[in-house]
C-alpha cells in the first residue's frame, strides 16, 4: 500500500489543488481537530474499492444449484424453572 498524506481541514481548504494532485497517487486524510474525518481518493481508486461482483443479498443467498431440500430441525424443548437467589435455601 502506498503511503498516505494528511492535511488539516484548514490546509485542505487552502490547498485543494495540491490535495487533488496527491490523491491521484495515494489517499489524502483530512483531519478536524487532529482526528481524521474524511479521505480524498482518486475516482479510479474509489471505483476499485467499491467494485463488487455481487451485493450482500446475493452473497448470502443460497445458490440455485442447491435445489430444494427438506429442513426438519428437532423441536426445541425449553423448560422454565424458578431462579434461586441464594437466600431461599
Amino acid at each position: 500500500m502506498k503511503a498516505t498524506h494528511s492535511l488539516s481541514s484548514r490546509e485542505f481548504t487552502a490547498h485543494v489543488a495540491e490535495a487533488k494532485r496527491r490523491a491521484a497517487s495515494r489517499p489524502v486524510f483530512i483531519n478536524d481537530r487532529g482526528s481524521p474525518t474524511h479521505v480524498l481518493v482518486s475516482i479510479h481508486e474509489y471505483n476499485r474499492l467499491t467494485r463488487s461482483e455481487e451485493n450482500a443479498l446475493d452473497a448470502l443467498a443460497m445458490p440455485a444449484s442447491a435445489g430444494d431440500f427438506e429442513f426438519n430441525p428437532p423441536k426445541a424443548t425449553i423448560g422454565l424453572r424458578i431462579p434461586s437467589f441464594g437466600d431461599d435455601e
